[in-house]
């Protein structure tokens, strides 16, 4: 069952955010939303787990936005690749979720998907792969430094 947080909603199930993101969009008909999802995680060695969290940000263009965070531990995993590759399978397990239910809304509420890999750092070698999996899954993939939804909201939550 996925359960999400907002700093403005509280904790709310997947239902429950698919419905805010629904009333948004029925009292602004005109306006243009995005939707970003980005998944980091972070490594606690000495507990020997690692913390993945995904953020869904809701993007009220030019007004603003709202997001919603998705925290999970598993055991610890020691390869950065199988991390990386964890990442982007959450943040596009959650794409497709949130694809089905706002499919009514149209393809202009198809989620973009931030990867927190970039050309600087150990990551480099997986961008090709990874990027070319979730463009394969149908959506639109960003690295790093454009991966704000990732390497900013996502990372902020990895640390409790």
């Amino acid at each position: 069952m996925w359960e999400f947080t907002s700093p403005s909603r509280g904790a709310v199930t997947l239902e429950a955010m698919v419905d805010d993101i629904r009333q948004l969009a029925d009292r602004y008909p005109r306006d243009r939303f995005r939707i970003i999802i980005g998944t980091d995680s972070q490594p606690h060695p000495g507990s020997r787990r690692v913390t993945f969290v995904t953020a869904v940000i809701v993007h009220h263009v030019g007004k603003g936005a709202r997001y919603y965070i998705h925290r999970e531990h598993q055991s610890h995993m020691y390869s950065l690749r199988q991390r990386m590759f964890a990442e982007a399978a959450y943040s596009l397990q959650v794409g497709g979720l949130l694809t089905e239910r706002l499919g009514s809304l149209g393809d202009s509420w198809r989620p973009e998907v931030h990867v927190d890999v970039g050309e600087r750092g150990a990551t480099r070698q997986l961008i090709r792969e990874i990027v070319a999996w979730i463009m394969a899954n149908g959506y639109e993939a960003h690295i790093k430094p454009d991966a704000f939804a990732a390497s900013k909201v996502a990372d902020r939550y990895t640390k409790a």
